[in-house]
């Protein structure tokens, strides 16, 4: 009987369940099915049954296999040049999508309605991040956290941090020097370890020494790595949620420790400066994060009576993790990817190495003390940072900027078709609309003096098409220090090194290290596609698309 009992139970929990499936795929795919009937473009191949995941499928299959999703969407946009926007059905791996690349359309999105962050994206980032955080906040919380952590970006702050980032990138050079006669590098792995260096110093004012020496926070950030695209075979690994609630709670322990520390430190100065000041060490974000927090809570209750509240505290931990994964993976990724756009165009080392000679004197030794005594430096480079906007258009490092739908809210098709937002994400493509030949003059080709001519220029950049860090309210809090990062890491190196990508090698070194199996499956599948527009050097899945490998090059040290 009790047999009988649990088979019925069964019986009628897997009834319900089918249910429920064929309600969400009916729910799902009618969405679609109305928005084709009103004329809206949707990608041709749509099924009642599998949505486009088929479709998605076919179009994957034209290029390497851990290349950024970037890549095949813009493959996808160019089948709407009439529209620049169109749905793309790929539930239940996510949600029925308006996929736009038309800058009047991105900016509505993202500026004129500023329409909120997609649930998606909280899901994408929170085996990083732990919680809401101002990439996932919407409204009141986000205005709230935005305006506590600006000050901590601001350009005032990020003088302060000039002298350690040019500290760091030293480091970096004598690493580099040290590996030169050793053969073949992977440069993003160094890239890596810098700028997590500088972001764990701007943030939370920690020198961690991570190029010279492991860090158990580094460790569990590498080990926990982002949300896997649904086509990642680690997603479905059962292990996976295991291993990243483990190395979530080391982050989060090490982070809130940090905090509370410095919570106290700032508390006791403040009651031994008379209660009023600020600290005059609150120069990391975090710092400038409490000190404001003070300025709020002993308002209303007085210095000695200010606590750490533990929500206040979980989520200065959650933005915390946030910045440390946002600061470090685009900036290191970016930093690899301007040496490849100078490997691959001569002309363009040559003219920043006359460049910094001009600005900085032919003495490659004395950069780095002139930009701690005058930061402002940076800005005579006016060429070097044409070369990092002019990668940042042709590999940003964000694939995507998702945004969630509104009733009575619709965005603008090219050709002025309207398109209601309800019920769908809507995905803005920046990488489609930085190379859009609509609007951009050769647009596939690396010209840094497109930033450089006047307005009435053919090169000049066209308005809203511009989003390596978006645009509006929402755009990158954190984009100024990359680009001084950036700056000051071109900079010191250009005239110190040759770096030149060693593929070729790289390949044929894996080639006869190949084991049994590895052998075997390359007889039966092949090697696959290497190659992504003629480079090897193409942009990857992993956050923040770094590039392929980890990049493998030589690097030349140069007579000075």
């Amino acid at each position: 009987m009790a047999i009988h009992n649990n088979l019925l139970a069964l019986g009628v929990l897997a009834f319900i369940g089918l249910n429920y499936l064929v309600l969400e795929v009916y729910r799902h795919r009618s969405l679609v099915n109305r928005l084709r009937k009103q004329g809206v473009c949707v990608v041709p191949g749509w099924s009642w049954v599998t949505g486009h995941l088929l479709v998605f499928a076919r179009y994957t299959r034209k290029f390497p296999r851990d290349i950024t999703m970037a890549v095949i969407m813009n493959e996808m946009c160019l089948e709407f040049p009439k529209t620049e926007t169109f749905i793309l059905d790929l539930w239940p791996f996510m949600n029925v999508a308006i996929m736009t690349y038309n800058a009047e359309a991105g900016l509505f999105v993202t500026s004129k309605y500023n329409l909120p962050k997609s649930p998606t994206t909280l899901a994408t980032v929170k085996p990083i991040a732990g919680g809401p955080n101002i990439l996932t906040m919407n409204g009141s919380d986000w205005k709230y956290w935005r305006s506590l952590l600006n000050p901590g970006f601001s350009a005032a702050s990020l003088v302060d941090h000039t002298s350690f980032i040019v500290d760091s990138v030293n480091v970096f050079c004598r690493s580099l020097e040290e590996k030169a006669e050793k053969g073949i590098i992977l440069l993003d792995d160094h890239a890596v370890k810098l700028t997590f260096d500088v972001i764990m110093k701007v943030v939370m004012d920690a020198d961690i020494n991570y190029q010279t020496s492991d860090h158990p926070f580094a460790i569990a950030l590498a080990n926990t790595g982002h949300e896997p695209s649904v086509f990642e075979a680690r997603k479905w690994n059962p292990l996976r949620p295991i291993r990243e609630w483990y190395n979530g709670y080391k982050m989060q322990n090490f982070v809130t420790k940090s905090v509370r520390k410095r919570f106290e430190e700032i508390k006791l100065e403040r009651l031994v400066s008379s209660n009023k000041k600020r600290t005059s060490k609150a120069k990391s974000v975090v710092g400038m994060t409490l000190d404001s927090y003070f300025d709020e809570m002993s308002s209303k209750q007085g210095l000695e009576g200010v606590e750490l509240a533990p929500g206040f505290l979980n989520v200065v931990a959650y933005q915390t993790r946030m910045f440390l994964l946002a600061g470090n993976d685009t900036t290191s990724s970016t930093i690899v990817l301007i040496y490849n756009t100078i490997a691959r165009n001569p002309e363009v080392a040559a003219q920043l190495r006359q460049e910094h000679e001009t600005v900085f004197g032919p003495d490659v030794s004395t950069i780095g003390t002139q930009l701690k005594a005058k930061p402002a430096l940076l800005n005579d480079c006016r060429y070097t940072l044409a070369v990092i906007k002019e990668t940042l258009r042709l590999y940003p490092p964000v694939p995507i900027n998702m945004r969630a739908g509104l009733p009575n809210v619709s965005i603008q098709t090219l050709d002025g078709d309207k398109v209601p937002t309800e019920g769908c994400s809507i995905m803005v493509q920046p990488y489609a609309m930085q190379i859009n030949p609509r609007i951009w003059v050769r647009p596939k080709e690396f010209l840094p003096e497109r930033w450089l001519v006047s307005s009435d220029h053919e090169l000049y950049p066209p308005p809203n098409a511009y989003r390596p860090f978006d645009v509006g309210p929402r755009a990158c809090i954190g984009q100024q220090l990359t680009l001084n990062e950036m700056r000051i890491v071109i900079i010191m190196t250009m005239r110190r090194f040759n770096i030149k990508p060693a593929y070729d090698e790289f390949d044929e070194l894996a080639r006869k290290n190949l084991g049994p199996l590895g052998k075997l499956k390359r007889g039966i599948f092949g090697e696959g596609i290497k190659t992504f527009d003629g480079d090897r050097a193409y942009q990857t899945v992993r956050t923040g698309s770094h590039p392929s490998d980890g990049y493998p090059c030589r690097i030349e040290v140069l007579k000075s």
